[in-house]
Protein backbone atom coordinates (compact mmCIF):
# COMPACT_ATOMS: atom_id res chain seq x y z
CA UNK A 1 0.00 0.00 0.00
CA UNK A 2 2.93 2.18 0.81
CA UNK A 3 4.22 2.16 -2.87
CA UNK A 4 1.15 2.74 -3.91
CA UNK A 5 0.57 5.64 -2.27
CA UNK A 6 3.91 6.80 -3.68
CA UNK A 7 2.71 6.14 -7.00
CA UNK A 8 -0.06 8.24 -6.26
CA UNK A 9 1.53 10.94 -4.90
CA UNK A 10 4.44 11.25 -7.93
CA UNK A 11 1.15 11.01 -10.37
CA UNK A 12 0.08 14.49 -8.18
CA UNK A 13 2.64 15.89 -8.57
CA UNK A 14 3.71 15.05 -12.07
CA UNK A 15 -0.02 16.56 -12.41
CA UNK A 16 0.34 19.37 -11.16
CA UNK A 17 4.02 19.79 -13.05
CA UNK A 18 1.84 19.46 -15.96
CA UNK A 19 -0.78 21.97 -15.37
CA UNK A 20 1.56 24.41 -14.05
CA UNK A 21 3.35 23.82 -17.46
CA UNK A 22 -0.03 24.93 -19.15
CA UNK A 23 -0.69 27.20 -17.30
CA UNK A 24 2.87 29.03 -17.99
CA UNK A 25 1.89 28.28 -21.45
CA UNK A 26 -0.99 29.83 -21.37
CA UNK A 27 0.19 32.87 -19.51
CA UNK A 28 3.16 33.23 -22.18
CA UNK A 29 0.74 33.23 -24.60
CA UNK A 30 -1.69 35.88 -22.64
CA UNK A 31 1.64 37.75 -21.98
CA UNK A 32 2.95 37.55 -25.37
CA UNK A 33 -0.35 39.61 -26.77
CA UNK A 34 0.04 41.63 -23.68
CA UNK A 35 3.32 42.98 -24.77
CA UNK A 36 2.55 43.52 -28.65
CA UNK A 37 -0.54 45.59 -27.25
CA UNK A 38 1.97 47.60 -24.82
CA UNK A 39 4.31 47.86 -27.99
CA UNK A 40 1.90 49.05 -30.66
CA UNK A 41 0.47 51.05 -27.18
CA UNK A 42 4.06 53.03 -27.21
CA UNK A 43 4.36 52.87 -30.89
CA UNK A 44 1.85 55.00 -30.98
CA UNK A 45 2.36 57.06 -27.73
CA UNK A 46 6.16 57.88 -29.51
CA UNK A 47 4.82 58.70 -32.66
CA UNK A 48 2.20 61.08 -31.33
CA UNK A 49 4.57 63.02 -29.59
CA UNK A 50 6.90 63.19 -32.44
CA UNK A 51 4.31 64.72 -34.28
CA UNK A 52 3.67 66.95 -31.29
CA UNK A 53 7.67 67.86 -31.24
CA UNK A 54 8.17 68.54 -35.03
CA UNK A 55 4.53 70.80 -34.71
CA UNK A 56 6.17 73.02 -31.77
CA UNK A 57 9.07 73.12 -33.33
CA UNK A 58 8.04 74.34 -36.29
CA UNK A 59 5.50 76.55 -34.77
CA UNK A 60 8.79 77.89 -33.04
CA UNK A 61 11.00 78.29 -35.98
CA UNK A 62 7.88 80.47 -37.21
CA UNK A 63 7.84 82.72 -34.43
CA UNK A 64 11.22 83.33 -34.56
CA UNK A 65 11.53 83.95 -38.05
CA UNK A 66 8.44 86.33 -37.85
CA UNK A 67 10.26 88.19 -34.60
CA UNK A 68 13.27 88.33 -36.75
CA UNK A 69 11.40 90.33 -39.61
CA UNK A 70 9.79 92.41 -36.61
CA UNK A 71 13.46 93.47 -35.07
CA UNK A 72 14.46 94.38 -38.61
CA UNK A 73 11.63 96.71 -39.92
CA UNK A 74 12.00 98.29 -36.79
CA UNK A 75 15.71 98.49 -36.96
CA UNK A 76 14.83 100.05 -40.67
CA UNK A 77 11.98 102.65 -39.55
CA UNK A 78 13.53 103.36 -36.09
CA UNK A 79 14.94 106.81 -37.43
CA UNK A 80 11.32 107.56 -38.80
CA UNK A 81 10.06 109.58 -35.80
CA UNK A 82 13.17 112.25 -35.99
CA UNK A 83 13.10 112.44 -39.61
CA UNK A 84 9.53 113.53 -39.93
CA UNK A 85 10.19 116.40 -36.44
CA UNK A 86 13.40 117.58 -39.04
CA UNK A 87 10.68 118.22 -41.77
CA UNK A 88 9.45 121.40 -40.48
CA UNK A 89 13.50 122.56 -40.16
CA UNK A 90 13.59 121.55 -43.84
CA UNK A 91 10.36 123.76 -44.43
CA UNK A 92 12.27 126.99 -42.41
CA UNK A 93 15.08 126.47 -44.64
CA UNK A 94 13.49 126.44 -47.71
CA UNK A 95 11.26 129.86 -46.80
CA UNK A 96 14.22 131.49 -45.73
CA UNK A 97 15.94 131.13 -49.69
CA UNK A 98 12.46 131.72 -51.40
CA UNK A 99 12.18 135.46 -49.48
CA UNK A 100 15.92 136.43 -50.26
CA UNK A 101 15.38 138.21 -53.65
CA UNK A 102 19.07 139.40 -54.90
CA UNK A 103 18.03 139.97 -58.30
CA UNK A 104 15.39 142.80 -57.80
CA UNK A 105 15.89 146.50 -58.34
CA UNK A 106 16.42 147.87 -54.52
CA UNK A 107 18.89 144.81 -53.53
CA UNK A 108 21.84 146.90 -53.97
CA UNK A 109 20.52 149.44 -51.60
CA UNK A 110 22.20 149.53 -48.81
CA UNK A 111 19.67 149.73 -46.36
CA UNK A 112 17.41 147.32 -48.16
CA UNK A 113 20.28 145.14 -48.03
CA UNK A 114 20.69 145.11 -44.62
CA UNK A 115 17.04 144.33 -44.09
CA UNK A 116 17.22 141.66 -46.50
CA UNK A 117 20.24 140.09 -44.32
CA UNK A 118 18.83 140.91 -40.95
CA UNK A 119 15.61 138.77 -42.17
CA UNK A 120 18.22 136.04 -43.23
CA UNK A 121 19.58 136.60 -40.07
CA UNK A 122 16.19 135.50 -38.25
CA UNK A 123 15.39 132.91 -40.64
CA UNK A 124 18.91 130.72 -39.86
CA UNK A 125 18.18 131.36 -35.99
CA UNK A 126 14.34 130.26 -36.28
CA UNK A 127 15.87 127.43 -38.17
CA UNK A 128 18.43 126.56 -35.81
CA UNK A 129 15.60 126.78 -33.18
CA UNK A 130 13.75 124.06 -34.95
CA UNK A 131 16.19 121.59 -35.79
CA UNK A 132 17.42 121.78 -31.73
CA UNK A 133 13.71 121.81 -30.37
CA UNK A 134 13.55 118.61 -32.95
CA UNK A 135 16.63 116.55 -31.65
CA UNK A 136 15.62 117.73 -27.95
CA UNK A 137 12.28 115.78 -28.22
CA UNK A 138 14.35 112.97 -29.24
CA UNK A 139 16.92 112.86 -26.43
CA UNK A 140 19.71 114.64 -27.96
CA UNK A 141 21.17 117.61 -26.22
CA UNK A 142 23.86 120.06 -26.61
CA UNK A 143 27.00 119.00 -24.28
CA UNK A 144 27.33 122.25 -21.95
CA UNK A 145 31.04 123.54 -21.96
CA UNK A 146 30.96 126.33 -19.38
CA UNK A 147 32.15 124.69 -16.61
CA UNK A 148 35.68 122.68 -16.21
CA UNK A 149 36.90 120.57 -18.50
CA UNK A 150 35.83 116.89 -18.12
CA UNK A 151 37.41 114.41 -20.45
CA UNK A 152 33.99 112.12 -21.01
CA UNK A 153 32.63 114.99 -22.35
CA UNK A 154 34.99 117.34 -24.34
CA UNK A 155 38.12 116.83 -26.57
CA UNK A 156 40.91 119.42 -25.64
CA UNK A 157 42.25 120.56 -28.79
CA UNK A 158 44.24 123.36 -27.47
CA UNK A 159 45.28 124.98 -24.20
CA UNK A 160 45.33 128.93 -24.69
CA UNK A 161 46.50 131.50 -21.80
CA UNK A 162 43.60 133.46 -19.99
CA UNK A 163 43.91 134.89 -16.63
CA UNK A 164 40.05 135.55 -16.45
CA UNK A 165 39.38 132.04 -16.26
CA UNK A 166 41.69 129.50 -13.96
CA UNK A 167 43.62 126.36 -15.10
CA UNK A 168 41.52 123.33 -16.34
CA UNK A 169 38.63 125.58 -17.01
CA UNK A 170 37.15 125.71 -20.72
CA UNK A 171 37.92 128.81 -22.39
CA UNK A 172 36.25 128.48 -25.80
CA UNK A 173 34.29 126.17 -27.47
CA UNK A 174 35.14 125.38 -31.17
CA UNK A 175 32.57 122.72 -31.80
CA UNK A 176 29.06 121.86 -29.85
CA UNK A 177 29.12 118.19 -28.89
CA UNK A 178 26.35 116.06 -28.07
CA UNK A 179 24.43 113.92 -25.55
CA UNK A 180 21.66 111.05 -27.08
CA UNK A 181 20.55 110.55 -23.46
CA UNK A 182 23.37 109.58 -21.33
CA UNK A 183 25.63 108.55 -24.49
CA UNK A 184 28.13 111.05 -26.02
CA UNK A 185 27.21 111.29 -29.65
CA UNK A 186 30.31 113.49 -30.73
CA UNK A 187 32.31 115.18 -27.49
CA UNK A 188 32.73 119.22 -27.90
CA UNK A 189 35.91 120.42 -29.47
CA UNK A 190 37.16 122.85 -26.43
CA UNK A 191 40.30 125.12 -25.46
CA UNK A 192 41.02 124.95 -22.17
CA UNK A 193 42.78 127.51 -19.93
CA UNK A 194 47.04 127.11 -19.05
CA UNK A 195 48.29 130.12 -17.56
CA UNK A 196 51.00 128.54 -15.95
Amino acid sequence: MGHKNFNDKNKNKKQDIKDVDNLDSTNNGENELDSKDLLKEKDLKIKELEDRYVRAYAEFENVKKRLEREKYQSLEYANEMILKDLLPVLDTLESALNGIDLDSKDSTDSANLKEKLQSVKNGIQLTLENFLKALNKHGITPIPADKEFDPNLHNAIMQVKDESKNDGEISQVMQKGYKYKERVIRPSMVSITKNN
